[in-house]
């Protein structure tokens, strides 16, 4: 996986061939990270809250080692389904007698994604809860009490709202086609046509380029379309110099 500009694919030498490009999570390490934490918090909030009242339960009941080697248990599965070389191999074993199907390719990489951003979330959640369950009981850090790692628990949840958000626009699947001037995106599929364009600002940051587009609106009339988008830098000066050549 790399974040740089190996995810666009210019053709050699022959400006009539389209450039493509793809920066999602399976390219981007920036994307990845967004993606995988943002969802990992969410399924690591329903999941603590979930295991905490089986445990309580359970220890009512006198089995709550029992559900605490369980937990442990599923969650070393996870990482050791997670982090072997051969994941589709060993899953595709695992559900072959049952009656349902394994994920695989891109939808099987997500699903792993999730799943390690998962454990690293509730990792870091638990972490903080049980800091400020000492530090509460103990008398530490100047009676400060639970409530600061409560609370930095608590904003993960805004703050994975925020990660997605961000993974979605950094998310850039397109191809930009120099002799029809027009921008193809994918993923929801849709076509920029340059020449109702009227100007673009480019805003490189890092590995990647903000590409601003302004849009010619004739008597005031609204034209539909992305006024932003994210591509490998190598794309946005082609597109630049290309609406600078229609003017």
């Amino acid at each position: 996986m790399e974040d740089a500009n190996v995810d666009a694919a210019a053709p050699s030498g022959d400006e009539s061939e389209p450039i493509q490009w793809r920066r999602d999570a399976s390219t981007s390490r920036t994307v990845w990270a967004l993606w995988s934490l943002g969802v990992g918090t969410f399924f690591a909030a329903i999941s603590i809250v979930a295991f905490w009242r089986v445990y309580d339960l359970a220890l009512q009941l006198g089995f709550g080692g029992v559900v605490l080697a369980a937990g442990a248990g599923i969650i070393a599965t996870v990482l050791a389904f997670a982090l072997t070389e051969n994941t589709e191999q060993r899953l595709q074993r695992l559900t072959s007698r049952l009656p349902i199907s394994s994920p695989s390719g891109r939808g099987l990489e997500r699903a792993t994604d999730a799943a390690l951003g998962t454990i690293a979330m509730m990792a870091i959640i638990v972490s903080l809860m049980v800091v400020g369950r000492v530090v509460s009981q103990n008398g530490l850090l100047g009676g400060i009490g639970a409530g600061p790692f409560t609370g930095l628990a608590a904003i993960t949840i805004p703050l994975a709202l925020l990660a997605l958000v961000l993974a979605s626009f950094l998310r850039s699947v397109g191809a930009f086609d120099r002799e029809e001037g027009a921008i193809y995106l994918y993923d929801p599929e849709q076509a920029v046509d340059l020449d109702v364009i009227e100007s673009v600002s480019i805003r490189q940051v890092g590995s990647m380029a903000v590409l601003t587009l302004t849009y010619i609106e004739r008597d005031g009339t609204y034209v539909a379309g992305p006024r932003r988008l994210v591509v490998p830098p190598a794309v946005a000066v082609a597109v630049q110099d290309v609406v600078e050549s229609n003017r």
